[in-house]
């Protein structure tokens, strides 16, 4: 019986300490994760440098809001229960989003567009990288605007509305980067009718 009784506390401090180490190990684990995060990378990178270019240079308003962003990134992706980006179509219109290639893709950008219907939602499997905002043509008050991509980080719950006094697109949060064709390894089209046509996927929605 004292035999079984010291096997029973040897087996206790076993599981005590099993336990134990797993709760520690979880932060090293998330750690790592985020270490090998392209976005938190360099997001990471482009707050140190902006910290260091503020010492330097002095603050202005849009540094300032610059580096308020990228601490929010960091914020998301260090706490952000959703691995993927999620984003929600408020605008009463259908939006191009962007989303992981499929494995069959031989297109050498980085991501592909996806189609994403109003009022839909991504699934939280599936990772919304950003929002394609298309060109718009000049006319006598401005003058023409390129196609852009609105970047999100991973973590992001992103929710896309459309101003009714104005009619343009606007997003509950300041994004990741907003690039033009060029300046990233994104889809961007100008001509966006010639995509339309030649079809484009729906994205995987929360149903």
């Amino acid at each position: 019986m004292k035999i079984f009784k010291n096997a029973l506390v040897k087996i206790t401090l076993v599981c005590l300490l099993l336990l134990l180490n797993l709760i520690i190990a979880q932060p090293s684990w998330a750690g790592k994760k985020l270490a090998d995060d392209p976005d938190y990378i360099e997001v990471t990178k482009s707050l140190e440098s902006a910290l260091q270019d503020k010492q330097v240079q002095g603050i202005t308003p849009d540094f300032e809001q610059k580096i308020t962003n990228l601490k929010y990134q960091k914020y998301i992706l260090e706490n952000s229960k959703d691995p993927v980006g999620i984003c929600r179509n408020e605008t009463e219109k259908t939006l191009l989003i962007y989303g992981e290639k499929p494995k069959k893709s031989t297109s050498t950008y980085d991501n592909e567009l996806y189609l994403l219907s109003s009022g839909a939602e991504t699934d939280d499997e599936w990772d919304c990288q950003g929002v394609y905002i298309p060109g718009q043509a000049a006319t006598e008050e401005q003058e023409a605007t390129p196609a852009k991509a609105f970047k999100i980080v991973h973590g992001t719950r992103l929710v896309v509305t459309t101003n009714p006094e104005t009619g343009e697109t606007e997003f509950n949060l300041p994004p990741a980067k907003v690039f033009q064709s060029g300046e990233a390894n994104w889809f961007i089209p100008e001509n966006l009718q010639t995509v339309l046509d030649a079809g484009i996927t729906t994205a995987k929605i929360d149903d």
